[in-house]
């Protein structure tokens, strides 16, 4: 049994939040303007061309072959949120929030220039759009609490692992990085497949799926200066800074993205050095993307110490 952490920060209580979003908010009508790409003002000339990031991959078969996970080639529907826990456990990793399904976004919640959020960032004190929560049972989730457990932990006989590296490429003349499956030639083509061939196999069309990646950083934070970090992609993916849960796109999902502005996390501290931890999961045939955007100077911090490649 895994041991949780359940700090208290200063971040929304999901549950709450949540609760209240599905309960107390109608689904609005909204058209999306342009995203602006934020930024952090004039760039500074002498920033690095790339970021490297150390990533953990870790494969699965999927629920049809022998031995395979059952959270893997199952479930379908749209973004989920509540599945995890607003905070990291004591070992750095996600964990299930007991509510096994959790709730759809039938309408996105948006910020004052109409981008997407994570929905218990929500404040319509700051101009942000309010869009609508689903409750109730649905086809989306994880099938136990403990199979969830296996996503971000080696776990022999049930995935496999090792190691790859994502390179960020900063846009010339910007303080933004980008690392884009849809052009990167490296971890596949025309998506995100960094394991085509390797540990478990091919699933379909060498290719292959029913993976998790683990992305573990740090950046220094500073006030009021522009710092944003965007995702984009399927399935899975939450975002933590200072083991406190920022983005949730969880469940499987089409491509989807959500926004953050660091300046909307009151609890950072000018000038403090935090960790930025990705969490993703590729669940299901077909299709995979990753996308992240940020004009956060990223830096990998040592990786998970069980990561190894298994036999």
């Amino acid at each position: 049994m895994q041991q949780h952490s359940m700090k208290s920060n200063g971040y929304l209580s999901r549950a709450g939040t949540l609760a209240l979003l599905v309960g107390g908010l109608t689904a609005i009508s909204m058209t999306a303007s342009a995203s602006p790409q934020g930024g952090g003002g004039s760039p500074d000339l002498d920033l690095p061309d790339t970021l490297q990031l150390d990533c953990v991959i870790r494969d699965f078969k999927p629920k049809q072959w022998e031995g395979g996970h059952p959270d893997f080639e199952s479930f379908g529907g749209t973004t989920t949120v509540g599945l995890v826990a607003d905070t990291l456990s004591e070992d750095g990793k996600p964990y299930s929030s007991g509510n096994l399904r959790g709730f759809k976004i039938q309408s996105e919640f948006k910020d004052s220039q109409g981008r997407n959020i994570n929905p218990s960032m929500y404040d319509p004190d700051q101009g942000d759009r309010a869009g609508s929560l689903v409750s109730g049972p649905n086809s989306n989730g994880f099938t136990s609490s403990e199979r969830f457990d296996q996503w971000y932990r080696d776990v022999p006989g049930v995935n496999l692992s090792q190691s790859i590296q994502l390179t960020l490429n900063r846009v010339p003349g910007t303080d933004r990085y980008v690392f884009d499956s849809a052009t990167d030639t490296e971890h596949g083509t025309h998506g995100f497949f960094p394991i085509n061939g390797e540990l478990y196999g091919d699933f379909r069309s060498d290719r292959n799926y029913h993976f998790t990646t683990e992305i573990n950083t740090e950046f220094t934070f500073h006030r009021d200066t522009g710092q944003i970090f965007k995702f984009t992609g399927d399935d899975d993916v939450w975002v933590y800074i200072d083991g406190q849960l920022v983005v949730d796109l969880g469940g499987l999902h089409p491509k989807r993205e959500q926004f953050l502005d660091l300046d909307r996390l009151e609890w950072l501290q000018d000038g403090r050095t935090y960790t930025l931890d990705i969490f993703h999961a590729e669940r299901r045939f077909s299709g995979s993307n990753f996308r992240v955007e940020t004009t956060l100077q990223l830096r990998s911090i040592e990786l998970p110490p069980t990561a190894a490649l298994y036999d």
